[in-house]
């Protein structure tokens, strides 16, 4: 009896160390090396950090940055548009390696897949027209207020005690969308990130204005699959690389006109 127990005993022990070896396999910077590239899930309509130039061709902030990390990874790159309010299935389900477009790291995030370190800070500012009557925060209570779904704007909003008191919060799948209806009057102001902002009132000056209050900061980071550790490394050690030889600083002055990555 006390044979078979000990038999017993050590079948599991070897079943579970099998289990916990398989689980602990990670080939992903193997398998990205071995395809020859990895595959980056974006929202296209998302400028300055990724979006369609008048070409049709997918440019930007992180698209250069992405780019530069494949070229010395030695593999290509690959830009695939995905519905960014399913963002994180579409990594999950592997239809692509990494998400790198401004994805904001969030505790609620971080409970479903993992982050490069931070490489660029942001907020969340409130853009109204230029010849509106709102110059706070507290002015657009009782006020129709664009934001795009799914975004940390939508998620910033609806954690402030404002979100209760708006007229209505109306969802757009892109920020273009929103800010094309705040132009036109349908509704008095747009929450969205400062970059995305910044870059919109660059082209059209005089449109658009940006209050002093905001709804917060946030960290950008790209990102993987839990499971991903040797690909995450290897993009942190890049990313460290880049900011040290000044790569990373020149594809930030292009796009913003200063350096503004975390370092």
């Amino acid at each position: 009896m006390r044979l078979n127990l000990f038999f017993l005993f050590l079948v599991i022990t070897v079943m579970l160390m099998g289990c916990t070896s398989k689980d602990k396999v990670d080939n992903s910077l193997e398998e990205i090396k071995k395809k020859g590239e990895f595959v980056v899930g974006l929202d296209d309509s998302f400028p300055p950090m990724g979006f369609k130039d008048e070409n049709g061709e997918i440019v930007g902030f992180d698209i250069d940055l992405a780019k530069e990390v494949a070229k010395r990874m030695g593999v290509n790159v690959k830009f695939k548009a995905v519905d960014w309010d399913g963002v994180l299935l579409s990594l999950k389900n592997k239809n692509i390696d990494v998400i790198w477009n401004g994805l904001t790291i969030t505790e609620k995030r971080k409970k479903e897949i993992a982050f490069s370190k931070v490489y660029l800070e942001n907020r969340q500012i409130i853009v109204v027209n230029n010849n509106s009557s709102i110059k706070r925060k507290e002015d657009i209570i009782g006020k129709i207020v664009g934001v795009q779904l799914g975004s940390s704007s939508e998620n910033a909003l609806n954690s402030s005690e404002i979100s209760k008191e708006l007229k209505e919060i109306k969802k757009y799948s892109n920020n273009t969308e929103a800010l094309m209806d705040l132009k036109a009057g349908r509704i008095d102001a747009v929450i969205l990130d400062e970059i995305v902002g910044r870059y919109y009132m660059e082209k059209k000056p005089g449109v658009y204005r940006i209050l002093e209050d905001d709804f917060g900061k946030e960290s950008y980071g790209v990102g993987i699959r839990k499971e991903d550790v040797k690909l995450k490394d290897e993009l942190n050690k890049i990313l460290d690389e880049m900011k040290k030889d000044g790569t990373a600083k020149n594809i930030s002055e292009k796009w913003f006109g200063e350096d503004i990555v975390t370092r």
